[in-house]
């Protein structure tokens, strides 16, 4: 179940970060309120996740994840570009998660 909360808290962590470019410094009304519920959200399924997995894992495992979605839906709907050196980041960001879980046993 841990690992179910810490997708949704993927999902929220994702929705918040492209969330906050769409508030505009916080100047529009929904999608501020939005990014607020989104950011509060993935703090509450972390902590539901934390309650089982290393902190160290699970934390790391919502922030590299959450980049890497942020990343790819950011060039979805932003248009931002991704290259070389993002590609990279990336394969490096999996390959630290997938280190740490193995690492831990989980």
């Amino acid at each position: 179940m841990a690992w179910i909360f810490l997708a949704i808290a993927v999902v929220f962590e994702i929705a918040f970060a492209l969330g906050t470019n769409a508030t505009q410094g916080f100047t529009k009304l929904w999608p501020s309120v939005l990014t607020l519920l989104a950011a509060a959200g993935g703090i509450f399924t972390l902590s539901l996740a934390l309650r089982t997995l290393d902190v160290s894992v699970g934390y790391t495992i919502w922030t590299g994840l959450g980049s890497i979605g942020t990343v790819l839906f950011g060039a979805l709907i932003y248009k931002e570009r991704i290259t070389p050196p993002k590609l990279l980041s990336f394969a490096s960001i999996i390959a630290g998660a997938i280190t740490l879980k193995l690492a831990s046993g989980l």
